[in-house]
């Protein structure tokens, strides 16, 4: 029941009853109308937005959820790729770095991250950004590591290609073939001069072999002399292989090479003969290592048999006369 409202009046001295005019009436209820109306449309907006979604977000909800996919997927690739990073990496510092004496990667230098500025910066508006710098930053250190693990294997190829150089150099084959030798006449050490009798350290090996017998480089490498104009060697040649090693090839009777000739192993570079202090035909040969004279049957691994370096050995070891 509405309240009843009173007004005083002044001429009557007296309180009159407030009477409500109809067309008053009417516009409250109109505005009461339009407010409840207004207030059900609201509502009913809010709850189609939130019980209903469009074409668009359905798509819009589609395509983040094939993003967040993708994202997982790609994350995992990358572990796989990490996994299998970390297996080359330790068979380079392990292996490769090892067998060609070059110092191993620190963990930390292959791991090491981007210093500097904030890099992710321009990630941190979208709404999975925690997502996006995540799987920057693991990208950012697998091609971090690529990098340095490219960079240790080019240096591992230089490293491979000096070997292979240096294995090609040195002097590791017998000068001259075994079925052209009469006899492996002397080795390196103490032996009988021919001409005096008396005990002289013997510098190197004498190949008995006819005069004109083939007679082939030791290794890779460059004349640095063939003349007869040292002491004792008569005509002689001698081979610089770099890495401080020099063989020399003695008492020849002719030469197929010339001063600054490069020379590959096995290439024919003079034939034995008698020439200098010589008592027959042979092939006195000498290795050389940063001016030291060093023992020759260490270094024909290139092409005798084991049975063979074991003949030669126990004729080297045989204590009887140099034939220079």
């Amino acid at each position: 029941m509405s309240k009843v409202k009173y007004y005083y009046d002044s001429e009557t001295l007296s309180y009159r009853k407030i009477e409500t005019k109809r067309g008053r009436k009417i516009g409250y209820a109109l505005v009461y109308i339009a407010s409840v109306v207004l207030g059900s449309v609201l509502l009913l907006i809010l709850f189609l937005n939130t019980a209903f979604e469009t074409p668009k977000e359905k798509v819009l909800k589609r395509e983040l959820a094939q993003m967040e996919l993708q994202y997982n997927l790609l994350n995992k690739k990358i572990k796989q790729a990490q996994e299998v990073l970390k297996n080359l990496e330790e068979r380079d510092n392990n292996i490769y770095r090892l067998y060609f004496e070059a110092n191993p990667i620190p963990e930390e230098q292959r791991k090491a991250g981007f210093g500097g500025v904030n890099r992710y910066e321009a990630l941190y508006n979208y709404e999975n950004a925690d997502l996006l710098i995540s799987t920057t930053k693991e990208l950012e250190k697998l091609q971090k590591r690529m990098i340095v693990h490219s960079k240790s294997l080019d240096e591992i190829a230089i490293l491979a290609e000096d070997k292979e150089k240096f294995l090609s150099s040195i002097p590791a084959i017998q000068p001259v073939n075994n079925e052209d030798l009469t006899r492996m006449a002397s080795g390196y050490g103490w032996r009988n001069d021919p001409f005096t009798k008396a005990r002289k350290m013997h510098w190197g090996m004498d190949f008995t072999a006819p005069r004109g017998t083939p007679v082939y480089a030791a290794g890779d490498g460059v004349v640095v002399r063939a003349d007869n104009s040292s002491s004792g060697f008569g005509k002689h040649i001698r081979i610089d292989h770099g890495y401080g090693y020099v063989s020399l090839y003695a008492h020849l009777s002719r030469y197929n090479v010339r001063k600054g000739r490069k020379v590959k192993r096995g290439d024919l570079i003079g034939f034995v003969g008698s020439t200098g202090r010589s008592q027959a035909p042979h092939l006195h040969y000498e290795i050389r290592k940063n001016g030291d004279k060093i023992n020759p049957i260490n270094f024909y691994y290139g092409n005798l048999s084991a049975i063979e370096f074991e003949q030669l050995l126990k004729n080297a070891a045989k204590q009887n006369q140099s034939l220079d």
